[in-house]
């Protein structure tokens, strides 16, 4: 029986090529964890986290914390008889660690996405199964949808920026995109009408960045664009609010109000939203992500499947994973930028979207596909703790 031998936490700062700003944040670097899993067997895998306060709750130093030192230290040791079961136990999970280890109450979703991508990851590594695949219960088993294709997301910069942004994006044939709005002018807006083209479609991401009324005047000064969408424009706490934007006609979106089953089980009993945003990196994994998938859809709503900035290859290769779970169902779709934000990916295959917003072509191979240059790693890296056997040839890692 495969076990975890060794394990590895790193906190990560690796830089963009250029700021990424909304009215949440903005960001110069990807402020990520990386943890490792070493099996009996010397199989390596990787998870990764984005932990963000205004999203989960967890600020990094915060999620570092907690998975160094009530969540690891439980999995050293820690061994499946299959595949299966480690699916099993991910289920059962469902995006946070058992109750016995760390309270149902403790914002950990963030961190928990680390844990399941490294779990499905070493231990596909072990058992010799390619996550891209399949899954137990039909996981990985569908094609891509028919004409899915990833969306520009445009950060709220200087005109000159957001430009030239656009202006790259029609050369490259994108013609779906999500404008982010912090203040109330349509500008940003109106300038990706006119350099995408009168068929491209659009929506707006406030970030909780306004209130009801603000939203309401927003959203008529956008209305001669033709926006499909507006994303998270209330906090997140504010569900009366969304259920009065969402009763007006407007299609909205949550995003930092859905995080793990309870949340979205409010939204839905509160008609707080038309549709959701599922990122792996907040919603506790693949796993679980998979789950608020179905039941978003099964609820009615419109699903749009994101990112957190910042995200390198590996949750990226996660997400093609989950797009071709989830199926036909999926309007909106963000992701797999590479090095076309991270100035250094340290994860192989590169993937990233292709020309018109195609899909890269998925790893393939024992778990997740992909390889980690350790190298890479310890250049970016600020805190780091380890358990157990963690010896390894940074080498090794990309062959």
């Amino acid at each position: 029986m495969p076990r975890i031998v060794g394990i590895e936490l790193f906190e990560l700062d690796l830089p963009f090529r250029h700021a990424f700003r909304h009215a949440a944040a903005e960001r110069l670097s990807s402020e990520s964890l990386l943890v490792r899993f070493v099996t009996d067997g010397k199989h390596s895998g990787y998870g990764e986290a984005l932990p963000r306060a205004y999203v989960t709750g967890e600020p990094r130093a915060a999620a570092f914390d907690l998975l160094a030192q009530r969540i690891l230290p439980r999995l050293l040791g820690l061994g499946f008889e299959s595949f299966e079961d480690v699916h099993e136990f991910l289920a059962d999970c469902d995006g946070k660690a058992p109750p016995t280890w760390v309270d149902a109450g403790t914002p950990q979703t963030a961190a928990w996405c680390a844990v399941d991508l490294a779990l499905l990851d070493s231990f596909g590594r072990a058992f010799g199964v390619d996550l891209g695949r399949g899954l137990p219960d039909g996981w990985g088993s569908g094609a891509w949808p028919e004409d899915l294709r990833y969306s520009l997301v445009v950060s709220d910069e200087p005109g000159r920026r957001r430009l030239a942004t656009l202006l790259k994006a029609r050369l490259y044939g994108i013609r779906n995109a999500k404008v982010k709005m912090s203040g109330q002018s349509p500008a940003g807006v109106r300038l990706a009408r006119r350099v995408l083209g009168a068929r491209a479609r659009l929506r707006v991401d406030a970030n909780m960045a306004w209130s009801y009324g603000g939203a309401q005047r927003a959203m008529a000064l956008v209305d001669p664009q033709r926006v499909e969408a507006l994303e998270q424009p209330l906090p997140a706490d504010d569900l009366e609010g969304l259920a009065r934007l969402s009763r007006d006609g407007i299609r909205v979106i949550a995003d930092e109000s859905l995080h793990d089953a309870a949340s979205l089980e409010r939204l839905i009993a509160s008609r707080a939203c038309t549709g959701v945003n599922v990122r792996i990196a907040k919603c506790g994994g693949l796993v679980a992500s998979r789950a608020r998938c179905r039941r978003a859809l099964e609820a009615g709503l419109t699903l749009q499947i994101g990112c957190q900035v910042g995200e390198t290859s590996l949750l990226s290769a996660a997400q093609l994973v989950l797009v071709r779970t989830v199926g036909p169902g999926i309007s909106y779709l963000e992701g797999c930028y590479g090095e076309r934000l991270l100035a250094v990916d340290p994860v192989r295959p590169l993937l990233q979207f292709g020309r018109g917003g195609r899909p890269p072509r998925a790893p393939s191979g024992p778990g997740f596909g992909t390889a980690v240059d350790l190298r890479a790693i310890a250049l970016h890296a600020g805190r780091r703790m380890s358990l157990g056997a963690v010896e390894a040839d940074p080498v090794e890692e990309l062959r």
